[in-house]
């Protein structure tokens, strides 16, 4: 078999061509290529396009493609993962520009190529495993570089180093790590189950679904804005008139059916949406980096209040508001 010279963003390349042309083993979701010292030199990532069937028993891993970002969860079918073995490979990226090939599963030993991968963040996240068990995993943020159509896989290692170069190391990267909710007393398995209901809606339904959850929490005059062109503004509402202390105050929402983390440039986009009398409300069903946290709460800028999605997830079963 002739190896591939050039990997296509969008076309299809069967195992046997991506495991020969990058010297990789035949399964694995992470499939890593070693010189002769056991120092990386490139990795392939696999994953599942998101329209496939998915039982727990076949494929417990919660991957999604969200806004040029691959959310992909470490290697591991059951029980609590570990940052070992391949999946540690994985954070070597941070301080080596190694080039990782993203693939997406689109039919027996059929891959779909997505582009260079870059590893933007990683942490603790929860899901069930392949008995339906919930289980600590590791969840990689992976920036999807797919404008380059063409990637020459001799020249890989170079563009690589052109695209990462502005990349921070894994110390500086700590900054950037999710801020989790609280831990609830609730069982953590019902929480997860929400949070998955709430991901697998729709993006219009889940501002819908928000809409629901805000009229349920006492707020009134409640209306999602115009799904496009909404300008950052999803939904508006106003405190009940009968509360004393903010009775009337106007309220703005920005929702997002997310499982990947928000940033601090989401949070400052969406201050600059905000009415100027509105007090603004950030709700996803991922979370939150540190960096967005500390920009919601800047002196001297309006407080944006927080939701991510462990807490919307826990507030809905207290509400018995579910979707």
């Amino acid at each position: 078999m002739q190896p591939v010279k050039t990997f296509a963003v969008g076309q299809l390349y069967t195992n046997d061509q991506i495991r020969f042309t990058l010297g990789l083993e035949n399964l694995g979701g992470i499939r890593p290529s070693v010189d002769s010292q056991g120092r990386l030199k490139h990795l392939a990532i696999m994953t599942s396009e998101l329209d496939c069937d998915r039982s727990l028993s076949e494929n417990p891993y919660a991957d999604r493609i969200e806004d040029g970002v691959l959310l992909y969860t470490a290697a591991g079918r059951e029980g609590d993962q570990k940052l070992s073995g391949r999946n540690k490979r994985l954070i070597e990226q941070y301080d080596t520009p190694t080039p990782f090939f993203g693939f997406s599963n689109v039919g027996r030993q059929v891959y779909r190529f997505l582009g260079l991968l870059e590893l933007v963040r990683h942490y603790r996240d929860v899901q069930a495993d392949i008995r339906g068990k919930i289980r600590s995993v590791w969840m990689f943020e992976f920036r999807i570089h797919s404008a380059l159509t063409e990637m020459p896989v001799d020249d890989a290692r170079l563009i690589a180093l052109s695209f990462f170069q502005n990349k921070t190391s894994q110390e500086d990267q700590a900054d950037e790590d999710p801020v989790p909710s609280a831990i609830s007393q609730l069982p953590e398995s019902e929480v997860e189950q929400v949070r998955s209901k709430l991901l697998a809606l729709s993006p219009l339904d889940f501002e819908r679904f928000t809409g629901r959850f805000f009229e349920l929490s006492g707020f009134k005059r409640v209306h999602t804005t115009s799904f496009q062109g909404d300008g950052g503004i999803d939904l508006e509402a106003y405190v009940d008139g009968e509360d004393l202390f903010f009775g009337g105050t106007h309220i703005q929402a920005q929702v997002k059916r997310w499982r990947h983390t928000v940033s601090n440039v989401e949070i400052n986009g969406f201050r600059g949406a905000l009415a100027s009398t509105a007090k603004g409300v950030f709700i996803s069903t991922g979370y939150f980096s540190r960096a967005a946290t500390q920009e919601a709460t800047l002196p001297f800028k309006p407080t944006i209040a927080l939701i991510d999605g462990r807490r919307l997830a826990m507030t809905c079963l207290k509400k018995a508001c579910l979707p």
